[in-house]
This record gives C-alpha cells, structure tokens and sequence, in this order.
C-alpha cells in the first residue's frame, strides 16, 4: 500500500524552495514567504536566501585607491598569496641550487650571456648567492610586498615585481663595460655573473615611494628602510648595486602609469602601458647589445 504526501493547502503560505513547508514569515524585500531554514537576519526584517544571494552579486565592491578589491584574499596562502608564492620560490629555488649547484650556471644572469639567452633576466632573480643573501630580500620582500599587493591586487602587483626583476637585469647590462674576452678582463662586468631577488624589491621600494608621494602619505620609514638596503649595496662586497638602480627606477615608473590610469575611464590604458615600460627595457637591451662585442664567454 502506498501513501502519498498531501497537497499543500493553497491559502495556507508555502516556502518556494521548501513547498512542503508552511512559512508565514514573509521577507521583507521580495514578499515571498520564506521558512526558517530560508530566512536570514537583514538590518530591517527577515531576507530570504535567493535576495541575499542578489543583493551580494549586484552590490558595487569596495576598491582601493588603485582600483584592487579591498578586503583580504584569504585561502592557503593568506591575504597575500602572490607575495608568499614569490618568497617560497626564492626559497626553493636556493634549496635547488644548494642541491645541484649546476642550476645556478644555468639560470644567472651576465651581460655577455644574455644575448643569446634571454631568460636570465628574469630568472637570476629567484636565485641568491649565500644563506644571509636570501634572508635579507625575503625580509624587504615580504615587508614592502605584503601591502603593496593589497594596494594594487595580484595581477598588477606581480607585473610589478617581473616588470622590475627585467629592470634589474637591463640597468646591470646597460652599466656594464663590454669586453671581447673574458680571457682578458676578468674583472669586467660584462661577465661577472649576478643573482638575487634585489632588483626586483628594489622596484617594490620604488613603487611604494612613488605611491606614497602621490597619496601624501608619510615617507619618512620607508626612507629609512630604503637608505638601510642602499648603504648594504655599497658596503658588503659583491653586491651589484647598478641592478638595485635598474629595478627601482622601474618600478618607480611602473607604479606612477599605474596611478595615472587608476581611474575608471583610463583603466583600460593600464596594461598597454606595463607593456610599454616592457618594450623599452628590451629595447635599451637589444641597442646596448647592438653595440656591444658578440662574443660570450670562452671566446678567445
């Protein structure tokens, strides 16, 4: 024998999620009767979820003065995920080097070099010559990127980072003497290979300076934090202190065509202007080489 479930009682109110079930409360945006499993505490009444879920979806997001979302990102990596992804790169990619040694000669960067491989301007940023090396650019890394990230969401502020890793590696190239043999001026730059994360966070300081002029805010602490890191580059030996410039100057100039497109009628303009910033750096790479010797390393 079979039983069916009774027909609800059409002038008794039913959920319409929840047919089977009675519900007088009506919320107050919709009018729609919703049961207690559907209901939702609003400032004014009781919304049910199907309004809640619309009024989420249609209310304007808060930005910050760069135009990123505001509000953290959450997840595993935190409220900066590309910053914590860019540190853990670091890191691993000096257990690998600690490891197999090999890796580092094949992923630094040295102008002589870069003509015919062109990765190494970016990738020697995520290698690093010694234990204290690493440890100092993670710590400005992390203090100068973490709200960095959050001022100019992940996408910007990871060009931002790679834009002056380039930078870097162009402003190493562009200071370098060029020689015809290493057999004959070993002390040369143009082949003396450099590593380190330093081109790129100094392309963070510049950002952060430019941004912080421009908002108006107090500059005087990141000065400090700033004149530390230069001072190092001059005192510690073996530290290439042209990369530091290459990368703050463009991050500097990257931060200030993001705040003059920051605005909604010119945001469309924002990424063709990174890339512009990127043509130059392989520009000015593509002339110094243009009027360099062509000879790499272990030419007579």
């Amino acid at each position: 024998m079979t039983t069916s479930q009774p027909e609800p009682d059409p002038q008794v109110p039913t959920c319409p999620r929840h047919p089977q079930v009675v519900a007088y409360v009506r919320c107050t945006r919709c009018g729609r009767p919703t049961c207690p499993q559907c209901q939702r505490q609003a400032p004014v009444g009781i919304h049910c979820v199907d309004c809640v879920r619309e009024a989420a979806r249609t209310a304007p997001q808060a930005r910050t003065s760069l135009g990123a979302p505001a509000g953290g990102f959450g997840g595993a990596f935190g409220e900066s995920p590309v910053t914590s992804a860019l540190v853990t790169a670091c890191v691993v990619m000096f257990l690998l080097q600690w490891v197999t040694p090999a890796v580092e000669e094949g992923l630094w960067f040295m102008p002589a070099m870069g003509r015919l491989e062109p990765w190494r301007f970016v990738t020697a940023a995520f290698l690093h010559g010694g234990l204290t090396h690493l440890l100092f650019n993670m710590m400005a890394l992390w203090t100068v990127g973490q709200p960095l990230e959050r001022a100019m969401g992940q996408p910007r502020y990871l060009a931002l980072y790679l834009i002056s890793a380039i930078g870097g590696s162009v402003g190493y190239l562009l200071l370098a003497q060029p020689s015809v043999s290493p057999m004959y001026d070993v002390s040369s730059a143009w082949f003396t290979p450099t590593v380190g994360a330093s081109g790129a966070v100094f392309g963070l300081f510049g950002a952060e300076l430019v941004l912080a002029r421009l908002q108006h805010r107090d500059v005087r602490s990141l000065l400090v934090f700033l004149g530390i890191n230069v001072a190092i580059g001059f005192m510690v030996p073996n530290i290439a202190w042209q990369a530091h410039l290459g990368g703050f100057v463009t991050g500097a100039v990257v931060a200030g065509l993001v705040w003059v497109t920051r605005r909604r009628d010119r945001v469309r303009l924002q990424w063709p202007a990174l890339a512009g910033v990127l043509v130059v750096l392989v520009g000015l790479a593509i002339a110094k080489y243009a009027l360099a010797p062509a000879l790499v390393p272990g030419a007579a």
